[in-house]
C-alpha cells in the first residue's frame, strides 16, 4: 500500500475520531489562558516559607499548597468536615475565590483523554495519536510529491479550493500536529501503565518527636531557600499524627522534611521519565504557558479543517477519477488490463477494450499499472500505456517498471499498446520502455507493440480488429472520449496580428463566471492556475483537447492565450472565429514542471512565436521585481512581435530587466533567438553562473537549437544543459 492510500484510508475512517480529539483538544486549551488570567502568579523572589506563613493566617485548616503551571496558587483544606479549595494572593494569602473546575470542562478532558469509555478508551486516544502521526508522516511525503520537493515547499498551490486549503494548511501546521501525536503518546505511555514516572516506593520515614513543639514554618531551612516558583505542591503534616512529615515537590524532586528538627530526611531526584512526561504535558496542553495553548488551539481547529477539506478532495477524486464498470476479482479474472495514464484518458480506451472482451464471455479485471501482476487463472494480459512529459511514465505508474523487472516470468502473453503524440520525439517512449523490459524478462506477446497517435478512435479500431484475428473471436472497439468537467468562458477581448501568409495570430483574452466558495470547494468552475498552465479546448467536430499555454494566471482576473491559425487546425480556426461576447468550454491542466518558482535569482526567459505567452505571463506578475531577461524571436515586427506594448511597459515598470529581439525574416533582424543568444553568451555566463533559472517555450526545433547553443555557451563554465534540467533550473514547453 502507497502512501497515497495510507493517508486516504487512514484520513477517512479514523479522521472522524481526530475531529472529536481536536475539537475537544481546543476547548481545553483554553484552560490555561482562563487559569493565567484567573489569579495573580507568585513573584519570583517568594519563598514557599514565607508563602506557608500567610497561608495559615488567612485560610483555616490548609492542608495542602498547590502551584499550579499557570502560577496560580491554590490551598487545599478542610473547615469541618468540607473539603474546601481556594485560590490566594501569594503577596498577602487572602482568599480569592473558590478554586473548582466545572462540570464540562472534566467531561470534556475525559472525552479527549478516553473518549467516555474508560481504560479501553484511553488505549483507543492514543491508537487515534498514533494513527495521526502516521498521517503526519504520509501527509509530509505526499506534499513533498506534489510541491517537486523540499526546494519548492512554499511554492504556489494549485488546484481546487479544497485542495488549496488543505495543502496550505499541510504546510503550516504539519509539524505541530506531528509534535501533538508524539506528545499524546508519550503520556499515555504513562498513563496506560507503560512507563513508571516515579522512582518506587516512597521512603519509610517519620519525624521523630523530641517532645519539643514542631518547628515553625520560618525555621525550616528547605522551605526558606525553595522559590515558590519552583514549589509545585506541599503538603502539610498532619496536626492528629505526631509523626507525619512536610512533604514538599519540585521541578527537581521530592523531599521529606521533619517537622521537629527541619532536616531532610529523604530526597528523591526526578526521574527521566518524569521529565520527559513534564516537557510533553507543556508541549501538548499548553500548561503554564498560556500563548503556547493559543496555538494549540489553532492545531486542534486545523484537524476539522483538514477532514472537511480531505473529504471533499476524496469525494472530488472519485466523481472524477476513472471507473471501471464491470470489473471482476483480480484473482477470478482470465484477462487482465493495466493502465498507465497521466490525464486520465486512456482508462476509457480500457473501459472500452474492457467492455469488448467481457461481452466475449471473458472474466476482465482492469487497474493501475502499478498493481501489475498475474495470477493462475490469467490467460491474456494487456497494457495500456501512455507517455508523459519527456517520455517519462506518468506519474502512478512512475516505478511500475522497477516492479515488472523484478516479477518471474511465466508464459502469459503481455500486450502493449502505446498512447502519445508524433509531434513530439519522445512519442510513446514509456510504452516501448515497456515492452523492451517485458521481451527481456521473456514475457511473450500476442501482437507487437502499436502506438495510437492522439487518441485516434479510428486507430485504437484498426487495432481491436488485429486483435480479433489474434484472439480468434470477434471484437469490436468502440471509444467514447471522456472529458474532463468544463467551464464556460467568455471572450472579452482580442488583439489581432495578422502574420505571415495564411497564418493569423490573436491574443484572445477571456472571462470566466463568477463562483460562490462553497461550488468552488466541490471543484466545480474553473480550477487556479498560474501562467505557464495549459487551458484544455475542445474544437467543434473533434473529440480531442488542443492546450493553449496561458499567458495569464488566476490572480489577473482573466485567462489569456495566444493562437495561432495552424494549416488544417480545427481548434485554431474555431478560435480565430470567435468575437468578443462569444463563449468556449475549457478546463485547465496544471504544468509544474514548467511552473516559475518564487525566487530572487536571475530568470532567463528564451521563446520564439506564440511561445512568448506564458513567458509574458511570469513577467506580468513579476511584482517583486525579480531579474527577468527576455530573448524573443520572431519573423517580422510588424506583423508577429506579440504582447510588443506590453512588453515595453513591463521594462518601463522593473518587471522586466532586458529584452533581446531577433526577426529572421527582416533585413538586420538579427537572425534567430539562438543567434541573439550566441552573442551574449558572457552576459548568459555571469547569470547562469548566479544560479539564473532558464524557461523555453517554442517550437520543438526551437528548443532543440537553443539547448544546443547554450550547451556551447555554458562549457567554459562546465555547465550543460542536463545539468541545469537535474537541479530543476532549465524547464521546456515546447509544441
Amino acid at each position: 500500500m502507497g502512501w497515497k492510500a495510507i493517508h486516504r484510508w487512514l484520513g477517512l475512517t479514523i479522521g472522524t475520531l481526530a475531529v472529536v480529539l481536536g475539537i475537544t483538544g481546543v476547548i481545553l486549551a483554553f484552560d490555561p489562558v482562563q487559569q493565567a488570567w484567573q489569579a495573580p502568579a507568585a513573584p519570583g523572589d517568594l519563598s514557599v516559607a514565607t508563602l506557608v506563613e500567610r497561608v495559615t493566617r488567612t485560610v483555616p485548616g490548609a492542608e495542602e499548597i498547590r502551584h499550579l503551571p499557570s502560577g496560580a496558587i491554590v490551598v487545599f483544606g478542610f473547615v469541618g468536615d468540607q473539603a474546601q479549595a481556594h485560590y490566594v494572593d501569594p503577596a498577602d494569602g487572602r482568599m480569592l475565590g473558590a478554586w473548582q473546575p466545572s462540570a464540562l470542562p472534566r467531561w470534556v478532558k475525559n472525552l479527549h483523554r478516553s473518549l467516555l469509555l474508560g481504560d479501553a478508551g484511553r488505549w483507543g486516544a492514543a491508537g487515534i495519536a498514533l494513527a495521526i502521526g502516521v498521517l503526519c508522516v504520509s501527509a509530509l511525503v505526499l506534499l513533498l510529491r506534489r510541491m517537486g520537493g523540499w526546494r519548492r515547499l512554499a511554492a504556489r498551490v494549485r488546484g481546487s479550493l479544497a485542495q488549496r486549503i488543505h495543502v496550505v494548511t499541510g504546510r503550516v501546521v504539519l509539524a505541530l500536529l506531528c509534535l501533538t501525536s508524539i506528545t499524546a503518546l508519550t503520556m499515555s505511555a504513562s498513563t496506560l501503565g507503560l512507563v513508571a514516572l516515579d522512582a518506587g516506593t516512597e521512603p519509610d520515614v517519620v519525624s521523630v518527636a523530641t517532645g519539643q513543639t514542631a518547628l515553625p514554618v520560618g525555621q525550616l531551612s528547605m522551605l526558606q531557600s525553595l522559590s515558590v516558583q519552583d514549589l509545585r505542591k506541599l503538603n502539610f503534616p498532619a496536626a492528629a499524627d505526631p509523626e507525619d512529615t512536610w512533604k514538599v515537590a519540585t521541578s527537581q524532586g521530592e523531599g521529606w522534611i521533619d517537622r521537629y528538627s527541619g532536616k531532610t530526611l529523604a530526597w528523591q531526584d526526578v526521574t527521566l521519565a518524569q521529565r520527559i512526561y513534564d516537557w510533553a504535558l507543556v508541549l501538548h496542553t499548553g500548561e503554564g504557558a498560556w500563548p503556547w495553548a493559543v496555538v494549540l488551539a489553532l492545531v486542534g481547529a486545523s484537524v476539522l479543517l483538514f477532514w472537511l477539506s480531505g473529504v471533499f478532495i476524496w469525494w472530488q477524486a472519485r466523481r472524477q477519477a476513472p471507473h471501471i464498470t464491470g470489473n471482476n476479482p483480480l484473482a477470478q479474472a482470465d484477462v487482465l488490463i493495466f493502465v498507465a495514464s497521466e490525464g486520465g484518458s486512456t482508462w476509457g480506451f480500457a473501459q472500452a477494450l474492457h467492455d469488448a472482451l467481457g461481452h466475449n464471455g471473458h472474466r476482465v479485471y482492469t487497474g493501475a499499472l502499478e498493481l501489475f501482476q498475474t495470477t493462475a487463472a490469467t490467460r491474456q494480459v494487456f497494457v495500456l500505456a501512455a507517455t508523459y512529459g519527456e517520455g517519462q511514465a506518468p506519474t502512478h505508474a512512475s516505478h511500475a517498471l522497477e516492479r515488472i523487472a523484478k516479477l518471474s516470468t511465466n508464459t502469459v502473453p503481455v500486450t502493449v499498446l502505446g498512447f502519445g503524440d508524433r509531434q513530439f520525439p519522445a512519442f510513446c517512449a514509456f510504452a516501448e520502455a515497456l515492452e523492451k523490459t517485458l521481451r527481456a524478462q521473456g514475457w511473450p506477446a500476442l501482437l507487437p507493440l502499436e502506438c495510437i497517435h492522439q487518441q485516434s478512435s479510428q486507430q485504437f479500431a484498426r487495432w481491436g480488429q488485429a486483435l480479433a484475428r489474434a484472439l480468434g473471436e470477434p471484437l469490436v472497439l468502440e471509444h467514447v472520449p471522456r472529458m474532463p468537467p468544463t467551464t464556460e468562458l467568455t471572450l472579452v477581448t482580442r488583439q489581432d496580428y495578422p502574420g505571415l501568409t495564411d497564418q493569423p495570430t490573436a491574443i484572445l483574452r477571456f472571462a470566466w463566471p463568477a463562483q460562490a466558495w462553497l461550488e468552488r470547494l466541490r471543484g466545480h468552475g474553473l480550477a487556479h492556475f498560474a501562467a505557464g498552465d495549459l487551458v484544455g479546448i475542445v474544437p467543434p467536430g473533434s473529440a480531442v483537447p488542443r492546450y493553449y499555454s496561458l499567458a495569464s494566471g488566476w490572480e489577473d482576473g482573466f485567462l489569456e492565450i495566444c493562437v495561432r491559425q495552424m494549416p488544417g487546425g480545427l481548434c485554431s480556426t474555431h478560435l480565430l472565429g470567435l468575437q468578443p461576447g462569444d463563449h468556449i468550454a475549457a478546463f485547465i491542466r496544471s504544468n509544474p514542471g514548467f511552473a516559475l518558482p518564487r525566487t530572487r535569482r536571475p530568470v532567463l526567459l528564451i521563446g520564439a512565436g506564440t511561445g512568448v505567452a506564458p513567458l509574458a505571463g511570469f513577467i506580468r506578475r513579476n511584482e517583486r521585481h525579480t531579474p527577468m531577461h527576455l530573448y524573443f524571436g520572431g519573423r517580422d515586427p510588424a506583423r508577429d512581435f506579440y504582447f510588443g506594448p506590453e512588453i515595453q511597459r513591463w521594462l518601463g515598470e522593473g518587471r522586466l530587466g532586458s529584452v533581446q529581439t531577433v526577426f529572421s525574416r527582416v533585413p538586420d533582424g538579427g537572425g534567430y533567438v539562438q543567434d541573439a543568444l550566441r552573442r551574449d553568451a558572457e552576459r548568459l555566463r555571469d547569470l547562469v553562473a548566479q544560479g539564473a533559472i532558464v524557461r523555453v517555450c517554442g517550437s520543438r526545433a526551437m528548443a532543440r537549437d537553443v539547448a544546443e547553443t547554450l550547451d556551447a555557451v555554458l562549457a567554459p563554465l562546465q555547465l550543460s544543459i542536463s545539468q541545469l534540467k537535474a537541479k530543476e533550473r532549465y524547464a521546456e514547453d515546447v509544441f
